[in-house]
């Protein structure tokens, strides 16, 4: 199929076929510039690991243009795995922003050809901080490679722009290994999925990790819980009134003894039995699944889901009920 698409300047005729042809080169050049950094993975690459290793403050990247896109999202990675970094636009470093820049840091400045001119202006200040810097380039003899305490080579062959102008296959390489540096630290500082969690809590994975059953349970009143000389009939009415479908039975000091659920009144009904005059002592399930309050929520949900069970009764280490949640609490957390 042929179109034909025109604005204001441009008139172009296109097919499915060569738009596919143009994006599979693009992916194939670009796959290619990232395979080539393997063998940049060196001494080079392992004293950046270091410095920012040895950083007591932070990591500060810089770059312009598209480099700079780039280097914001290094930036936001290295945060959020445990290097704390931020960005700095270069050129409103040297409208006041530089002084972000603490001699405790470690700058990371991000420049293709290694001639960024808004970049080169800063560098003496960043000498006169005696602050570690770190280039990364696509040329080694650049005046930015050359005045970096440790130089990271991204060149790359070609630029997956048929016109060898747009920043593509470049930006890619720097974003590669900008991942690479972040992996590196992550494994070195011994970061954690629950290290991660904490610095996404408003994340899906976050929330897995980070939520207890503490922080998602009913507690004080809204328990449902009925004393062991209750008659179903006192079961279903604390069941209509706290609204989780079950009920715990408890001694006189709210020591379990076991639940009911919808599922055992549906069972007495099907026995035709009363509950006006049913204990319920004879009708509960007693040995129920308790969890502790510690618990993390993820975890009560593969409880919940490998016993086919909808609530949980939640205790003390005495037995002594405490809590008491369903599936319906941790779907409104966003656990599940």
């Amino acid at each position: 199929m042929t179109s034909s698409l025109q604005c204001a300047k441009f008139t172009t005729t296109y097919d499915e076929e060569s738009l596919c042809r143009a994006g599979l080169k693009v992916v194939q050049t670009e796959a290619e510039a990232v395979a080539a950094l393997a063998g940049r993975i060196d001494r080079h690459f392992a004293a950046a690991c270091a410095l920012m290793l040895a950083c007591k403050g932070r990591i500060v990247v810089t770059g312009m243009g598209k480099s700079g896109h780039i280097g914001g999202k290094i930036a936001a990675t290295l945060a959020s795995t445990g290097t704390p970094a931020f960005f700095v636009h270069p050129g409103e470093a040297s409208h006041g922003d530089f002084g972000m820049i603490t001699a405790h840091d470690v700058v990371l400045a991000l420049s293709n050809s290694g001639e960024t001119h808004e970049i080169l202006i800063i560098l003496h200040l960043i000498k006169r901080l005696n602050v570690p810097l770190i280039g990364m380039t696509g040329n080694p003899a650049s005046t930015l490679a050359r005045q970096s305490q440790v130089h990271i080579d991204t060149a790359v062959k070609e630029e997956a722009c048929p016109l060898g102008l747009a920043p593509t296959s470049s930006t890619t390489a720097m974003l590669a290994m900008g991942d690479a540096l972040a992996v590196a630290l992550l494994e070195a500082r011994g970061f954690t999925r629950e290290d991660f969690a904490f610095a996404h809590p408003g994340g899906s994975l976050g929330r897995r990790l980070l939520t207890r059953v503490r922080d998602v349970m009913h507690t004080g009143p809204e328990i449902p819980a009925v004393p062991k000389t209750a008659l179903v009939r006192d079961a279903v009415l604390e069941m209509t009134a706290k609204k989780l479908g079950m009920t715990a039975v408890v001694e006189s000091d709210y020591r379990v003894l076991g639940i009911f659920t919808d599922g055992d009144l549906r069972r007495l009904f099907e026995k035709a039995g009363d509950i006006h005059t049913t204990p319920i002592k004879e009708v509960m399930t007693q040995y129920c699944t308790k969890v502790s309050a510690e618990l993390l929520a993820a975890e009560s949900v593969r409880i919940m889901e490998e016993k086919r069970i909808s609530a949980l009764l939640v205790v003390d280490e005495d037995n002594r009920l405490i809590g008491a949640l369903n599936m319906h609490d941790l779907l409104k957390a966003g656990v599940v």
